[in-house]
């Protein structure tokens, strides 16, 4: 049977789930108590897969909200994520989804066929008397496309690279993401897709050097930089991932310029390659 491309829910986003995903972050969960503001980009808990075994694409991907489909395209790329935030979500608030296939385009690239999958999510709630709401409306874009050649490269995207790390006259932060962070934060979003915990999979059938980094994973470590270390507050969010990442190599987050309305991200392999590139914005104070 074919899963729904169109899901509508109501969840809470527990105390529980809180606290898991600042312990993940090595936050203090203890912080965290009914009604709190949910942090903005925690959100990705809300949209775990829930495709049956059964239904799961072959690479073990069982999408985000809704379920992703098969298409004959065995590898899957996260292209795109744009995020809109208004207001808070709170800890305990009872939480209405709506995720939604918008759009399946294809197209011939580089590599041959592939088809951009676009899904969409709103996620919202009302606070009762005090008559405070809060949403966030995201897009994710995907690549569907056949499997690389024993010998080729793993995207089609053209990897843009630093040539020094002296070009880095910016902010910077450097993370390495490892096994246990890649295994918590996929089980957070219930992410099967092999890629993130099947290194035989990503290496003998994708062709990938090690794991993958999830792509929210790593857009997740650059909007906690912001907010942790830099003390700013999400409003919206644009990322385009360009190359993969790898688990057990630092990644850098480099802001070259930080405004109080806006900044650039850039997410740098240790190689100099340019993983991702992320616009954001940020309520203001």
């Amino acid at each position: 049977m074919s899963q729904p491309s169109n899901v509508e829910a109501v969840d809470i986003f527990t105390l529980s789930q809180a606290r898991r995903v600042a312990a993940m972050l090595d936050i203090d969960p203890a912080r965290f108590a009914l009604g709190d503001p949910i942090p903005r980009g925690w959100h990705f808990a809300m949209l775990a897969g829930e495709t049956p075994r059964h239904s799961l694409r072959s690479d073990g991907f069982p999408g985000l909200g809704v379920a992703m489909p098969q298409l004959d395209r065995p590898r899957l790329l996260l292209g795109q994520r744009n995020t809109e935030f208004r207001g808070d979500l709170w800890v305990g608030a009872e939480i209405r989804r709506h995720s939604a296939i918008a759009s399946i385009v294809d197209k011939i690239g580089r590599a041959g066929p592939l088809s951009i999958v676009k899904v969409a999510h709103n996620l919202s709630a009302d606070y009762g008397a005090e008559g405070a709401r809060g949403s966030v409306h995201e897009t994710q874009t995907y690549f569907l496309a056949g499997l690389p050649p024993k010998d080729g490269a793993v995207s089609d995207a053209t990897p843009k690279s630093l040539n020094t790390p002296a070009v880095l006259y910016g902010i910077t932060q450097v993370v390495t993401p490892d096994d246990l962070l890649l295994f918590q934060y996929s089980a957070l979003g219930f992410n099967t897709h092999s890629i993130h915990f099947d290194r035989d999979y990503a290496r003998n059938v994708e062709g990938h050097p090690d794991l993958v980094v999830n792509g929210g994973l790593a857009t997740l470590l650059a909007t906690e930089f912001l907010r942790t270390d830099l003390g700013k507050t999400l409003k919206s969010l644009s990322a385009r991932h360009l190359a993969p990442l790898y688990v057990n190599r630092p990644m850098t987050i480099f802001v070259p310029e930080l405004t109080e309305r806006d900044a650039g991200v850039t997410l740098i392999d240790c190689d100099g390659t340019i993983a991702a590139e992320l616009t954001v914005s940020f309520d203001d104070l």
